[in-house]
């Protein structure tokens, strides 16, 4: 059984794959986006911005949750299409698992957005970033980075889902694209008003973009890994149910 749940799975990625790959200004666009957003920020903010240290280095770690958060439009919007142009119809009479469709969606998710963080720090590396993390850091960065992109796309298919069009999909993911930028991935969060830095210090995206900073800079994370790793498992398992439960009522119509 599990066998074919991962056959089915690597089908499913596969034609998940080709149809981003075949959109072509959308993917260029999500590899790139997060490219030009780093230089914005590095460049015509970060000379403003006080962090104590060189800029470049602090932004990189947001860069990466950005990167998740404008894949997550994609995923979202892929599954909508599938959900309202019939394609879930042919797949159900066919003799494979239904819920491997949106694994298929998260896995391409998760490559795609592997690849655009990649291709951002290759970018800020060239800019000047130099973090100061070993092979252990590198790792456990990349861990908690990975954890959270299999979290934020669960939560992106759940949205495709609850979504009446990919039009829809897409803007119901915007709050996941603006959540970096109310937490410390691009400014201090003491230097937020009172009632605003509640919020920031306290949501999903700041634990995890510390985490990941002290692992790089090799400066330590903290007490902020176990809150990260705790909402990243949180984060999985409300979109995974949510998603289970949504393409399970719409199957039955």
């Amino acid at each position: 059984m599990t066998s074919h749940i991962i056959t089915d799975t690597i089908v499913m990625f596969r034609r998940c794959a080709r149809h981003t790959v075949r959109s072509r200004d959308t993917l260029i666009i999500s590899l790139l986006m997060p490219v030009l957003v780093m230089m914005l920020f590095t460049y015509v903010f970060g000379g403003a911005i006080d962090v104590g240290g060189p800029y470049l280095d602090y932004v990189v770690p947001g860069i990466m949750l950005l990167c998740t958060g404008f894949g997550s439009s994609i995923t979202a919007t892929s599954v909508s299409t599938d959900m309202t142009k019939g394609s879930i119809d042919r797949f159900r009479t066919l003799p494979m698992y239904d819920q491997v469709l949106l694994a298929g969606h998260v896995a391409e998710g998760v490559v795609r957005n592997v690849a655009a963080i990649g291709i951002a720090v290759a970018a800020a590396i060239v800019l000047g970033y130099r973090p100061q993390a070993g092979i252990l850091g590198w790792l456990s960065a990349s861990a908690v980075i990975a954890l959270f992109i299999v979290a934020i796309s669960w939560i992106a298919v759940a949205l495709g889902l609850a979504a009446k069009n990919p039009e829809a999909a897409g803007g119901l993911t915007y709050a996941i694209m603006f959540t970096p930028y109310i937490s410390s991935a691009f400014v201090q969060t003491a230097t937020m008003p009172g009632w605003l830095r509640g919020f920031a210090e306290h949501q999903p995206a700041t634990p995890v973009v510390e985490t990941v900073r002290g692992l790089l800079n090799a400066t330590g994370a903290g007490s902020y890994a176990a809150v990260a790793v705790f909402w990243c498992i949180v984060l999985a398992m409300i979109g995974f149910g949510c998603a289970s439960w949504l393409f399970n009522r719409v199957s039955r119509r």
